[in-house]
């Protein structure tokens, strides 16, 4: 379990910069997500972890690969239907044949089943335990729920009390410190929807410099103009704690390096 989790956290920054492009479970082929093979492994070096589906990881990622994975297992419904109505989708054996680091599920707190997203939750923190892989617990918001950070301290703290190893949660600029203080595991900070390259960077950086540690970004990654600059960038950010306006400068100068 501890050999995963260093894995997952670089053990110079103890944070992380995972690459989220689970996002075909429920919504398939998301703008930037059509060809993974194509756009998606270039970025897989520099990230620190990739979260992803099994059949994605069986069908296009090189066996070769050495960076840490993230399996999601909990599915079930599509963007067509009530997204909290989850199962756990993914049986252990299939985490411990394809050798990953850590299962993410996610857990629907005020959502119309959220109950059964929390047991799903338990379900495989108990069965990741006596294997030794880590849970991570997505939080999603209810639909009747504010995204405020009343809300953040209850998701992430009833998933830390119930066994999560570590969650991943959204930030919110009016108190996200007392979020991750109120959380005794680590928090992972979402990416969320496209935002432009400084809008992304300086989440990243205040959610840092408030107690995250480290960020899972998928769309404003893949989604940017040159995604390989802007992982990089967010990088400098989360390792590096650089400023989001060098950050942009570094993001800048990669991009036209590209180019050129």
């Amino acid at each position: 379990m501890k050999n995963r989790l260093a894995r997952i956290f670089n053990s110079e920054t103890g944070r992380t910069v995972m690459l989220a492009v689970d996002h075909g479970y429920f919504q398939g082929p998301t703008t930037g997500l059509e060809r993974i093979d194509i756009n998606i492994l270039p970025l897989v070096p520099y990230a620190d972890t990739l979260m992803l589906t099994r059949g994605i990881l069986r069908s296009i990622v090189p066996p070769s690969t050495t960076k840490p994975i993230v399996l999601r297992v909990s599915g079930g419904t599509s963007i067509l239907s009530e997204l909290s109505n989850e199962e756990i989708a993914v049986d252990i054996e299939e985490s411990i044949r394809l050798n990953v680091c850590a299962m993410a599920v996610q857990v629907f707190i005020g959502g119309k089943y959220e109950r059964q997203s929390i047991i799903n939750m338990t379900k495989m923190v108990d069965i990741g335990n006596r294997y030794g892989i880590p849970t991570l617990a997505v939080t999603a918001v209810g639909t009747d729920m504010a995204r405020d950070a009343r809300y953040f301290r209850l998701a992430t703290r009833i998933c830390a009390e119930l066994g999560a190893h570590y969650i991943k949660s959204y930030y919110i600029e009016d108190g996200f410190e007392t979020v991750t203080a109120s959380c005794p595991v680590p928090i992972v900070m979402a990416g969320g929807k496209k935002l432009p390259e400084l809008d992304a960077l300086t989440m990243a950086y205040n959610a840092i410099q408030q107690g995250a540690s480290g960020v899972d970004m998928g769309r404003n990654i893949f989604q940017s103009e040159s995604p390989v600059s802007m992982l990089q960038a967010v990088r400098a950010v989360v390792h590096n704690n650089e400023t989001p306006k060098k950050a942009l400068d570094l993001y800048n100068t990669l991009k036209n390096q590209e180019s050129a």
